[in-house]
């Protein structure tokens, strides 16, 4: 009695893995993502409360874990500075993106994912950065924060990205550029310049 529906815990899993690191739920379907410390990201279906897959390619613990908002896409960023798409559907990793320097922290899909094919990584290398996955490049360096980028995400329709940083700071960046230079980038070519 006295509760509300928000109170209510649905379902209950227990991971043999104590240490969770990040956490994703899947758009649509009734699945939960758990990227864990011994570097294995678990494939949960909450409904039912098992495991469905689980991917282990990763050498050390995984902070960071993100879903395709249309593609059957997880990414993930760890501690071996490696920064990971996986195709959940073929069930295997499709490719890896090298270039932070140090762990990883956080991992997002642009919220639009379809027009802007991008991934966006937070790392202790004090840096942000911006990935093309389609043609599985670096856009973008962020640089700026002079501590570990703890996290960072991109806002929801605008050209912004919000990061926060053990220097204390809390910096929105401004994508506009980088958006105009992508999309007007294959149409330059086109016209011969």
């Amino acid at each position: 009695h006295g509760h509300s529906s928000a109170e209510t815990m649905l379902t209950k899993f227990e991971s043999k893995s104590a240490r969770v690191k990040g956490l994703a739920f899947h758009p649509v379907r009734p699945w939960v993502a758990a990227s864990l410390h011994n570097g294995v990201i678990q494939l949960w279906d909450y409904r039912v409360g098992t495991i469905i897959d689980r991917f282990e390619e990763h050498d050390g613990p995984v902070r960071g874990v993100d879903f395709h908002l249309h593609e059957p896409l997880i990414v993930s960023g760890g501690d071996d500075y490696k920064i990971k798409v996986w195709d959940y559907k073929l069930r295997r990793c499709l490719f890896t993106l090298l270039g932070h320097l140090d762990y990883i922290r956080t991992v997002q899909f642009h919220p639009n994912a379809t027009q802007h094919p991008w991934i966006l990584s937070a790392s202790d290398d004090q840096t942000l950065r911006l990935w093309d996955f389609q043609r599985r490049a670096c856009l973008s360096v962020l640089t700026g924060h002079n501590h570990y980028v703890m996290c960072a995400a991109f806002h929801p329709s605008e050209d912004l990205i919000v990061s926060a940083s053990l220097d204390q700071t809390v910096r929105v960046w401004d994508t506009t550029g980088l958006r105009k230079k992508q999309m007007g980038g294959g149409g330059a070519g086109m016209d011969g310049g």
